[in-house]
C-alpha cells in the first residue's frame, strides 16, 4: 500500500490528529492499514481489534474519532458491530470495508449506520477519500458498491423531483456518485466548499433523501448519472 502523506483531510492546521481504531481480522490487512494510515500526519492509530466483539469493546473504551471496520469479522460481524458503536457513540465516524461479495451484504452495510463504504483492498487514496468525506459530515459510497446496489433494485423510474435539479446540481450529483468529498468537488468545479454544501443540501431536498448515500442510489436508479 502506498500513501500520499499530503492527501488532504481538510482538518484545521492546528487540529489534533484523528484518533483511529482499526477492526480487522486479517493480520496482513491490519498491518497494511496500520502502516499506511500511520504515515498520515492527521491520523493517529489508538487501537486495533481482530473481531467485532472486541472492536465494540475497544471503541467504548477508547472513544475514537474514527473506526475502520471490516465486515467479515468473527464472533460479531462488522455490520452488527457498527450498529452497536453508532448507537453508543454517534459522534464516532465509521468507515466500513467490504469485499461486496453479495447484494445482501451490501444492503445490510448500507443500513448499518456507517458513514462511508469502501471496497476492501482499494487504494489508500480511496480510503482517505472516504475518511475525508466522513469527517466532512458527508456519507461516502464507493462507486462500485453503488452500482452493485442498483443491480438489486427495480429498473430505473424517474421521479418528478429529478427534473427539478439544475445543471450545476446535476454536475455535483455526478461527482457525489463518483465518491468525491465536498472539498474535492469544490476544487474540481472551481467553487467554494460552502457553495458545494449548499448544492448538496439542495440536491438532497429535491430528491427527498437524508444523506449522500441515498442520493447516489436515487441518482443511479433514475438514470440521472
Amino acid at each position: 500500500m502506498s500513501l500520499d502523506t499530503h492527501y488532504p483531510l481538510n482538518l484545521p492546521a492546528n487540529a489534533l490528529p484523528l484518533r483511529v481504531l482499526i477492526v480487522e481480522d486479517d493480520p496482513m490487512m491490519q498491518l497494511g492499514l496500520e502502516q499506511s494510515l500511520m504515515a498520515h500526519p492527521q491520523l493517529e492509530i489508538v487501537g486495533q481489534a481482530e473481531d467485532g466483539y472486541l472492536g465494540v469493546q475497544a471503541a467504548l473504551q477508547l472513544k475514537p474519532d474514527l473506526v475502520v471496520m471490516d465486515i467479515g469479522l468473527p464472533r460479531l460481524d462488522g455490520i452488527a458491530a457498527t450498529q452497536q458503536i453508532k448507537a453508543a457513540l454517534p459522534a464516532t465516524h465509521v468507515v466500513m470495508l467490504t469485499s461486496h461479495q453479495t447484494e445482501t451484504e451490501i444492503i445490510a452495510a448500507l443500513s448499518s449506520g456507517a458513514d462511508a463504504y469502501c471496497i476492501k483492498g482499494a487504494s489508500v487514496e480511496r480510503l482517505l477519500s472516504a475518511i475525508a468525506a466522513a469527517v466532512d459530515g458527508a456519507a461516502y459510497l464507493d462507486p462500485q458498491i453503488a452500482r452493485r446496489v442498483i443491480d438489486n433494485l427495480k429498473p430505473p423510474s424517474p421521479t418528478s423531483n429529478n427534473a427539478n435539479l439544475s445543471g450545476r446540481e446535476l454536475e455535483v450529483l455526478k461527482l457525489m456518485v463518483d465518491g468525491l468529498s465536498n472539498p474535492e468537488i469544490a476544487e474540481k468545479l472551481y467553487l467554494s466548499p460552502n457553495t458545494i454544501k449548499t448544492h448538496v443540501r439542495g440536491i438532497m431536498n429535491k430528491l427527498a433523501v437524508d444523506d449522500r448515500v441515498q442520493a447516489a442510489v436515487v441518482a443511479l436508479r433514475s438514470g440521472l448519472v
